[in-house]
């Protein structure tokens, strides 16, 4: 049974941060796992819409492991340039309910039912999923599907924005 979702092009600049001097399209080999696809199944770049909810998602993660903002730094920020077709728009709680999902909370234990839905998406022919942030839902995160390790439709602009003290705590942050 096909999702109830929306697709749409996405364009425009992005945000990602990644250790000073890193890749800034860095994939592990095996590919890890995100909130909306396991990387057994295809790899993915996720970004931020805006460099404050690519910090409180980097905060969030902090929180999750138990790591300090100073024992992460240094920090490159990257901005990206997506072009992208045929993206899953799910990023009100109306979209999230029509495929099963409840709003994002900043936890991996919902992760599996989110994944299941990227699975899906991924199989259905859609190059990423447009959502809330669950580390600020007034922010939007962009998860972009990477097959076989490719990076289509997006790319680095660089220079990169070099942060090496903690950047402060974006309004809304829920961790």
């Amino acid at each position: 049974m096909t999702l109830d979702v929306v697709p749409v092009a996405v364009t425009g600049v992005w945000w990602r941060h990644v250790p000073s001097g890193g890749d800034p399209a860095f994939r592990r080999d095996p590919p890890a796992s995100g909130r909306w696809q396991r990387g057994d199944v295809v790899a993915a770049l996720y970004l931020a819409g805006d460099p404050e909810t690519c910090w409180a998602e980097w905060y969030r993660r902090l929180a999750e492991d138990g790591v300090e903002p100073l024992d992460a730094l240094p920090r490159d920020l990257w901005r990206y340039e997506v072009m992208l077709e045929r993206v899953a728009v799910l990023d009100s709680v109306e979209s999230l309910r029509r495929v099963g999902l409840a709003a994002p909370s900043p936890t991996r234990t919902e992760w599996p039912a989110f994944q299941a839905v990227g699975a899906q998406l991924w199989a259905e022919g859609y190059s990423g999923v447009l959502c809330a942030s669950a580390a600020r839902p007034n922010g939007r995160t962009l998860c972009v599907f990477r097959p076989g390790g490719a990076l289509p439709g997006s790319s680095p602009l660089p220079p990169p924005e070099r942060r090496s003290e903690p950047p402060t705590p974006p309004r809304g942050l829920r961790t």
